[in-house]
């Protein structure tokens, strides 16, 4: 959601609108205002459910006294939100929910915030969903909240056409014409990574190299166990460094199938380059609410495989860029994409050098018609203004 706010805000700037966010204190952060989009800082941690701590009360006046038309909440089950829920009736301003998926919605200590949000919503002016079919705004169709709308994600365009030229494979020491697989995702533990050294690895494919971009997060066991995992399954040497090294360092060499999979943590301009210099882009992941990377790959024209996660049917149908891997799901509704039928899909597409190109193609066409972030933000606008129609 980073990346979702960043975008609408600079872009209701560039619409001429006064923009502040609000967010957590970051001591690395230059200036508190940033390609025109004011940030208003707070050392405040937490949730609801978790407890939270900081300058609570400070935020909560900022909100209730700040002189602003709307204040728009974008997740919840975080502080900046789950702060402003209990106020609602006292704040003046035009009140936008996007929940953003309800993650935690089946987690039974969420239990009873999720039974008052019910009422929270009807609260709010609109709610924004992502997907038209998904377990927040299906919550609010089960709960008569009828205030909603969808908006989808998307891609800025801008990028794709605007950044350097890096080439990828020389930078990662690959063959110019080896297979190219990528996955983008921090290793948090949900985001498929094992899932996708898996499929890789099982896949019928030579002369390919797969791709992780992704950065370590405060815990650094998800990126130690895959660390781990990767060196188990695929039978790989470690060329560079030890299981416990830096993240940026990892890279590890098959000793068969002439496969490789190399780990990295690339600035923006790289990834870029990444998403559009990729064959195929592999997203096995856990949970997602509306996947952005599954945007950001059609605007680089590369198509993608994804677990059945989050709204990955609809993005599919919107866009006809991608394929949906043969998915199961667990008790507290986890996406685990078959690794088996997964693999045998991603090897069948990579000897499909007609279809992946179609796909991307296609899927390149519909980010330019619908899903840039100027044409999303254009939607935000008109909302915001119907609230005071």
């Amino acid at each position: 959601m980073q990346e979702v706010v960043t975008q609408l805000s600079e872009n209701l700037v560039l619409m001429g609108h006064d923009v502040t966010v609000a967010t957590s204190y970051n001591e690395k952060r230059e200036s508190t205002i940033i390609n025109g989009v004011k940030i208003a800082e707070f050392k405040i941690k937490g949730n609801f459910v978790s407890g939270i701590t900081g300058d609570t009360s400070l935020y909560q006046e900022f909100l209730k006294s700040g002189d602003f038309d709307i204040i728009t909440n974008f997740a919840a089950q975080q502080w900046a939100t789950d702060l402003m829920l209990p106020i609602l009736n006292d704040i003046k301003a035009k009140k936008v929910f996007v929940p953003t998926g309800f993650s935690a919605l089946n987690a039974p200590d969420y239990k009873d915030y999720f039974e008052k949000m019910k009422s929270w919503m009807k609260e709010y002016d609109t709610n924004i969903f992502l997907a038209e079919d998904y377990r927040d705004i299906n919550f609010a169709k089960a709960n008569n909240i009828y205030r909603k709308q969808v908006i989808p994600n998307g891609a800025n365009e801008k990028e794709f056409t605007d950044t350097p030229f890096i080439d990828i494979r020389e930078l990662i020491n690959v063959p110019a014409k080896t297979d190219l697989i990528l996955t983008v995702g921090n290793h948090t533990g949900y985001k498929g990574h094992s899932d996708a050294i898996k499929i890789f690895n099982r896949a019928g494919v030579d002369n390919a190299v797969m791709l992780v971009i992704g950065g370590a997060v405060t815990n650094r066991t998800p990126i130690i166990n895959f660390a781990k995992e990767v060196v188990n399954l695929m039978g790989l040497k470690r060329t560079n460094c030890s299981i416990n090294c830096k993240l940026k360092a990892l890279k590890f060499n098959a000793l068969n199938h002439n496969k490789s999979i190399v780990v990295k943590e690339f600035d923006r301009a790289t990834t870029i380059n990444a998403f559009m210099q990729a064959d195929l882009f592999l997203f096995p992941s856990l949970i997602e609410c509306s996947p952005i990377v599954l945007f950001e790959a059609l605007a680089g024209s590369t198509p993608f495989l994804v677990s059945d996660v989050g709204n990955a049917k609809e993005i599919i149908k919107w866009t006809n860029g991608g394929k949906l891997l043969p998915t199961t799901f667990d008790k507290n509704g986890f996406s685990r994409a078959k690794v088996k039928e997964s693999a045998q899909m991603m090897e069948a597409l990579l000897d499909n050098r007609s279809e992946m190109k179609r796909l991307g193609k296609e899927g390149n066409e519909a980010i330019l018609e619908k899903f840039t972030w100027t044409k999303i933000a254009k939607q935000y606008e008109d909302l915001y203004l119907q609230l005071f129609s």
